[in-house]
């Protein structure tokens, strides 16, 4: 199954451990196929966790190739992997890398690594890992609805 990612923004007044009230904005990830169903999406996904009013500031498209979830509770952070697939070409013999993003759930920085890995444990490929970061992403809501084909007759 295809994801279409997007970054949705949402800025609320939030209650800091000081007691203070802070504006802030903290980015979701929202799988959706449009801008549209993004932001109905992230509504829908955001609306139980929050007590008082929120709005979207911004949705943008992420241009991830895979996201890695993790089952450890301690994984409460999310990592850009950037991969490099090396190829050789074959008429020059030149090295061609081909990059792409992979987004990681993990507790730190090695697990994030490790995670990456182990995912690529079952590749073909030859691969680099360019770079891992933590992200500010907050959660991740992949689509869940049925596979069910649709009936045209």
């Amino acid at each position: 199954m295809m994801h279409n990612w997007f970054v949705s923004k949402i800025r609320y007044e939030k209650t800091m451990e000081n007691g203070m009230v802070k504006k802030v904005t903290e980015p979701y990830l929202i799988d959706a196929l449009s801008f549209t169903e993004a932001e109905a999406r992230t509504i829908e996904e955001i609306t139980p966790f929050m007590s008082g009013e929120f709005t979207i500031s911004d949705i943008s498209r992420a241009k991830y190739s895979e996201v890695v979830f993790n089952d450890d509770s301690a994984a409460d952070k999310w990592f850009n992997a950037r991969v490099a697939f090396v190829t050789l070409d074959e008429h020059s013999g030149a090295e061609k890398k081909t990059k792409c993003n992979i987004l990681v759930q993990a507790a730190d920085f090695d697990e994030a690594k490790t995670c990456i890995v182990d995912h690529m444990k079952g590749t073909m490929s030859d691969y680099i890992i360019d770079k891992i970061e933590e992200t500010p992403i907050m959660d991740v809501y992949p689509y869940e609805g049925t596979n069910n084909p649709i009936d045209f007759a």
